[in-house]
């Protein structure tokens, strides 16, 4: 998988900072490089509309003194309201270059533009109730607003709400991407996010889920180099049929259904093998070309379903397990390299209430079991037991539609197949997941991300 924009928290952040002060970097100067960065978005962005900069005491506000100033020496009518005197020496120089009459927040009108510069990276508690009260009236009145680096009121690494945030238009990350940025709550107050480069060095351990680029066949591939895919059905035969509808469209070269039932709806080019009794299913399971099997989808949770799900742990491929497989599995009883897709109720009920962010959660479920673990949900979170971390967000809400889960299931397993990686093939079937997502539209239901995701795998090739 390729890295993207890497994600740091707010500890993080302030090390890397430390590490380029102590190497000689002025602070004052990282400051111009930050506030220049975000004027320049904001420019682009707003041109000539008239501007209201709210500072707080810390650093934010001192980038947001640099941002003032420099949106006015582009010509464009600003205004500055303060939290509070200014706190730290760079702040204090920021504020001492800004040439303006500075209002209190409390009395300030409103403007068609509004940048939140009061608190950023670092916050631990909620702004006093009048405070958030204002931010959120002025946001409201704006057209146009941006937060910068954070929206004041968030926990940088977990994304909760610490205090009433209001929604922003853009929000300019300094240096490095947030956990918050990302993860929901606090994600979900921001339309557009950017994150601005001032020289900050940061480890791509934890990153961004970027855009795969995937490979088209070569002239000497054929069904099986392409991967052989197998999906095993249960009591409810529609979830398995879903996803190996999914799996037949990812990319890989064939699929086959390990069935429980006598159904042979969906793709034609799908091969329904009869595997009723455990006996059927190991044999089925007993093919040495398979290069990924999906068990989970439809499975049951009752004795028989335990009994499919015990074959397939010992069938010695490479496994997807997802939807009942993980409600009837316990941690140690997970094979090295597997790629695990819970949500949050399967992830408590497998791994616990984990401390932390729900990257940190990912982080240590992934250690903790050996798999690649795809912790789902508005934000999707991608672990590998060595410490690799991708974070999806922002994707369509109208996924929270039966049957979703079951395509997503059949992709991981199908790119599992095609690129025998579980960290990049659970990667790579998350955005496609969501850029299928995308191209379906409002209203959709799982079969028309089906039809999207010959597109979608188009795209990055």
């Amino acid at each position: 998988m390729i890295a993207g924009t890497p994600i740091l928290t707010a500890a993080q952040m302030h090390a890397a900072e430390q590490a380029l002060f102590d190497a000689g970097v002025d602070d004052y100067g990282l400051m111009e490089k930050a506030g220049a960065a975000a004027a320049e978005i904001i420019w682009r962005a707003g041109g000539f509309r008239d501007t209201l900069v709210l500072c707080g005491p810390g650093d934010n506000g001192g980038d947001g003194y640099v941002i003032a100033r420099l949106l006015r020496a582009r010509g464009v009518p600003v205004r500055v309201a303060a939290l509070g005197e200014s706190g730290t020496k760079s702040s204090r120089r920021a504020l001492a270059a800004w040439d303006g009459s500075v209002e209190d927040v409390a009395n300030a009108a409103p403007a068609t533009q509004l940048v939140d510069a009061l608190f950023g990276t670092g916050l631990s508690r909620g702004l006093d109730p009048m405070v958030a009260a204002r931010l959120c009236d002025l946001t409201g009145a704006a057209s146009r607003s941006y937060a910068i680096d954070l929206p004041s009121g968030v926990d940088t690494d977990s994304g909760a709400l610490l205090s009433a945030v209001p929604h922003f238009g853009v929000c300019i990350g300094l240096g490095a991407l947030k956990p918050a940025h990302l993860l929901y709550p606090a994600a979900g107050h921001v339309a557009r996010l950017v994150c601005a480069d001032i020289g900050i060095p940061a480890s791509d351990r934890v990153h961004r889920l970027m855009s795969p680029r995937l490979t088209a066949p070569g002239a000497e591939d054929h069904k099986y180099t392409r991967g052989l895919v197998a999906v095993v059905g249960g009591a409810m035969a529609g979830a398995s049929l879903m996803a190996a509808q999914a799996a037949a469209r990812s990319g890989a070269g064939m699929v086959r259904r390990l069935a429980a039932d006598d159904l042979r709806h969906g793709a034609n080019a799908i091969v329904t093998q009869e595997a009723g009794t455990v006996e059927a299913l190991r044999d089925g399971l007993s093919d040495a070309r398979l290069a990924a099997v999906l068990v989970g989808p439809g499975l049951g949770r009752n004795t028989v379903a335990r009994s499919r799900l015990d074959a397939v742990l010992g069938c010695g491929h490479r496994l997807v397990l997802d939807a009942d497989a993980l409600t009837l599995i316990g941690v140690d009883q997970i094979p090295d390299c597997a790629i695990l897709t819970p949500h949050e109720g399967e992830f408590v009920r497998l791994f616990g209430d984990l401390p932390g962010s729900k990257i940190d959660r990912a982080r240590a479920a992934a250690e903790r079991s050996g798999a690649v673990v795809i912790y789902k949900g508005a934000d999707s979170v991608i672990a590998a037991p060595d410490g690799q971390v991708a974070v999806a967000s922002g994707g369509s809400h109208w996924l929270s539609t039966a049957g979703t889960g079951d395509v997503l299931a059949g992709l991981v397993a199908g790119r599992l197949a095609v690129t025998r990686d579980p960290f990049r093939a659970a990667g790579e079937a998350v955005w496609l997941h969501g850029d299928a997502a995308r191209r379906a539209g409002a209203a959709f239901i799982a079969d028309d991300l089906l039809a999207a995701l010959p597109a979608a795998i188009a795209a990055r090739l």
